[in-house]
């Protein structure tokens, strides 16, 4: 017969075997620490993307929050840096005054440093955070955008004398990070690590489209000027009809390059996407009509009105784009232009 936890292994039979050791208060607190263990994880942030950095010849675990938040894993951060953990802080009281507004975690925690980290880290409630891992596993990270700043916390103690030997090797960790750091932010450099780039990308466009184009067609109301439209006529070398509304067809296209290009990244695309048309191609409403009345059209009248002033400005139409394109330069947006349009001499046809 078998034996109780005869086909128990590993973790899990030290875990058993621990468990029969317990008394009965023992095991409910211990029950009563895992639930709350369970609770807490369940509040965390999530990361969402993770990767590795390479940084000062070290491979250093990072990660994207669902928040946004990008961290490095506190642990790897340390031993990357030669840090330790400092029994300092374990006999001062928080409310020692001599202590950082912020909570400081153990790797800061020599008295020579504290003056440092009240210049650098003083305005922050937290240096280190709590996170749920892809896995569900909990973990510390390190806020990325806060690496320089503790970087500087030892290379400025180092400068003032205040590091003892093996503090001094971390100092020296630091110049060679901050040195890394020079040329491009920790910021994207986790962001590339992970490849939250590309899907924070995705989701800033989504909020983009989101806040400009309605769902539903809007009443039609008034929203390029005749100024913006005889400019035109101007720069084409063409006459304005002062007796009508006419204008050549071309002047459609003419006017996606020129402004609704230009409104917000992915805009035109969308507006082109969702417009209706009748049998002949031709739009069945204004791209104007499935802006949003609080931002999307708005946005789109500051722009029409900055737009006529440019073309106000400028002698010949190939004098506008140039002006144009330095100040409201078009979003990555590739732009089939119509067989006339080819070539444009910048000229009425």
């Amino acid at each position: 017969m078998a034996k109780p936890n005869e086909h128990v292994t590993g973790r899990a039979k030290g875990g058993k075997a621990k468990n029969a050791l317990m008394t009965p208060e023992q095991r409910k607190e211990q029950a009563l620490k895992m639930v709350a263990a369970k609770k807490e994880l369940a509040t965390l942030p999530r990361a969402t993307h993770t990767g590795t950095l390479r940084l000062i010849d070290k491979e250093i675990p990072c990660a994207v929050l669902e928040d946004g938040t990008r961290v490095l894993t506190q642990s790897d951060f340390m031993e990357a840096m030669g840090m330790y953990y400092s029994g300092w802080i374990s006999t001062n009281t928080p409310d020692d005054s001599s202590l950082a507004p912020a909570e400081i975690p153990h790797f800061l925690a020599q008295k020579s440093l504290i003056p440092f980290i009240n210049k650098h880290l003083g305005h922050l409630q937290n240096i280190v955070l709590k996170y749920r891992t892809e896995k569900g596993t909990t973990a510390h990270g390190i806020k990325a955008e806060i690496i320089p700043s503790i970087c500087d916390i030892y290379i400025d103690a180092d400068k003032d004398g205040s590091l003892g030997k093996r503090q001094k090797q971390i100092a020296q960790q630091a110049m060679l990070l901050m040195r890394a750091l020079a040329h491009v932010g920790i910021v994207a450099l986790v962001d590339e690590a992970t490849g939250y780039q590309n899907d924070r990308a995705r989701d800033e466009l989504a909020k983009i489209l989101e806040a400009f184009v309605a769902k539903e067609l809007q009443p039609w109301v008034k929203t390029f000027p005749s100024d913006f439209y005889e400019q035109m006529f101007r720069l084409r070398e063409l006459p304005f009809p002062t007796n009508g509304v006419k204008r050549p067809q071309y002047f459609g296209h003419l006017t996606n390059d020129v402004i609704y290009r230009r409104l917000a990244p992915g805009i035109w695309k969308e507006l082109k996407e969702q417009a209706e048309k009748d049998e002949r191609g031709r739009l069945k409403h204004h791209l104007h009509r499935k802006l949003t009345i609080d931002i999307g059209h708005p946005k789109l009248k500051e722009l029409v009105i900055s737009v006529t002033t440019i073309m106000k400005l400028s002698d010949q139409w190939s004098d506008f784009k140039n002006k144009l394109d330095r100040v409201y330069p078009a979003y990555n947006e590739t732009m089939l232009l119509p067989f006339d349009l080819e070539g444009d001499s910048g000229k009425g046809m």
